[in-house]
């Protein structure tokens, strides 16, 4: 095993999420593969690395802002590398639960993180939350706590519409009244899509990832049960507060591609 903060790359010919994404965070934790299946992301989608940065910011931004209301336990879905931008970084006092299904990442993580008192990272489906949450060892990690904010940052493009449903219902059902769920929609105009878009979506598919990028309209659904504060699903550059003319319209790639944020409430 590595040293604590470090991983150990192991020889592969294959490209990984976890590592392609600290690629484009211009972090360290990649190999050629990686580096070439990213960059051939770009190709096709050029603001691909412009949102990336905003989704970490993102991460950075609600973690904060969560601890400063009084939350101290965070459970983070489909976590990636929890690297020295994650929230157990920026909130070195909270209680984190991290999840992954990749093996993959899985092992890396526990180089990174493994060590760490407060820090708690599964091998888990976020398919099937109900089932971590519900395991003795989240459950001790957590003391009993159902007070907790959730995180669900960069992935509902990757679940059907069914699974993004029972995903937020099952979240609602467990977590306590004053619950908090932070997350990001990636989205594009209804009917709109360029060659090029079509492409990117497909390198997802025949990796086995479906990808779907939903409306606007169709993520304010998905969002029910949880409450939608009264500023709405922000666009992200907008919750981060960076100008209005962040993103440009060649950012929105010919199909009107936008992220959204917000923090949902499980009402007291």
């Amino acid at each position: 095993m590595a040293p604590s903060g470090a991983v150990e790359l192991l020889p592969s010919e294959t490209p990984n999420a976890a590592r392609i994404y600290s690629y484009t965070l211009g972090g360290s934790y990649y190999l050629p593969v990686d580096r070439a299946a990213a960059e051939y992301m770009f190709s096709l989608v050029p603001s691909t690395p412009k949102w990336v940065r905003m989704l970490r910011n993102f991460l950075q931004h609600a973690a904060r802002r969560l601890w400063v209301e009084g939350f101290t336990h965070f459970i983070d879905f489909a976590s990636g590398l929890p690297t020295d931008d994650h929230i157990h970084h920026v909130l070195p006092d909270a209680r984190v639960v991290y999840s992954d299904l990749d093996p993959e990442t899985y092992d890396m993580a526990q180089q990174l993180v493994g060590h760490l008192p407060n820090v708690l990272y599964v091998r888990h489906d976020v398919r099937e939350a109900r089932s971590l949450l519900e395991s003795p060892e989240v459950q001790n990690f957590l003391g009993g706590e159902r007070r907790v904010a959730f995180g669900l940052n960069g992935i509902t493009v990757f679940l059907s519409p069914e699974e993004i449903s029972r995903l937020f219902h099952d979240l609602y059902e467990w977590a306590a009244p004053g619950s908090r769920l932070y997350i990001t929609y990636e989205t594009k105009m209804p009917g709109l899509m360029t060659p090029r878009m079509e492409q990117f979506i497909d390198m997802f598919r025949q990796a086995g990832s479906p990808f779907w990028l939903y409306s606007l309209e169709e993520c304010i659904a998905f969002s029910r049960p949880w409450q939608i504060p009264p500023t709405g699903l922000m666009p992200l550059h907008e919750f981060l507060g960076l100008p209005s003319d962040y993103i440009t319209e060649a950012d929105q790639e010919g199909v009107g591609l936008q992220f959204y944020a917000a923090i949902l409430a499980k009402p007291e």
